[in-house]
């Protein structure tokens, strides 16, 4: 919509810079793994993110981010609103994270270049081989520390703005692989920034709910889990709405 434009306007100068800086982090990260550096490339991404943030009058405001849990990796699952939404909780989520993405939408300039720099995951929607292949690196990654943005709704609908769409189970299979932490992620009016037509300043807030933990969830299957998470998140969104 206008405010990506009108972003990327106000960065015209600064994009090239952008773009060289991560991809100069990428190819460090591939030909010199061991000086690879997960806080540098995060930091960076978040800086980046900022700069969108405030050149185009975007303020997130951040709650529960005390319910995070301390130490090692977990699955974030958010409920999906547009194009904002993983930049919008990474803007707020002090740890390094990173997240998942329809292949056929990372490959965009820039887009391109801030899933490569935080290591993110191209999921291929119609490859059930690819998907699982995605799944179970994922599932190292978290059992190894790593925390990932996954939105289990897929898509998003700019009609549907704070409600909520059904969960896709699958999402699931990697919780139940590493038993390890579940987030429920609130997003409220990110689909204002880029899928809108919203003038002035907007504001979104990211809520991080109370984790679900492996007690908690080790005796459902993942459409019971599914249907968990969504229930939390849209009480929430009752909640604060």
């Amino acid at each position: 919509m206008w405010r990506m434009c009108y972003t990327i306007i106000r960065n015209i100068f600064k994009l090239p810079g952008a773009l060289h800086e991560m991809n100069k982090l990428i190819k460090n990260s591939e030909e010199h793994p061991e000086n690879y550096s997960e806080e540098e490339n995060y930091k960076y991404v978040q800086y980046v993110v900022d700069v969108m943030k405030k050149t185009g009058h975007i303020k997130t405001e951040v709650f529960g981010h005390e319910n995070l849990p301390k130490e090692g990796g977990y699955m974030m699952y958010p409920n999906h609103q547009g194009k904002y939404d993983a930049y919008g909780i990474i803007s707020v989520h002090e740890k390094p994270c990173s997240f998942v993405m329809d292949i056929n939408k990372s490959n965009g300039i820039f887009i391109k270049q801030i899933v490569d720099t935080l290591k993110g995951k191209r999921l291929n929607k119609q490859s059930n081989k690819q998907a699982m292949t995605i799944i179970n690196e994922m599932a190292k990654d978290v059992e190894a520390g790593r925390k990932y943005i996954l939105f289990p709704e897929g898509i998003f609908d700019n009609k549907k703005k704070n409600s909520l769409i059904e969960f896709k189970a699958g999402c699931f299979k990697i919780s139940l692989k590493t038993k390890t932490p579940i987030v429920p992620v609130v997003l409220i009016d990110s689909y204002k920034v880029y899928n809108s037509w919203e003038t002035g300043e907007i504001k979104t807030q990211v809520h991080f709910l109370n984790p679900i933990y492996w007690d908690e969830y080790k005796d459902m299957n993942t459409r019971q889990i599914a249907e968990l998470v969504k229930s939390r998140i849209a009480n929430k969104i009752e909640e604060v709405c």
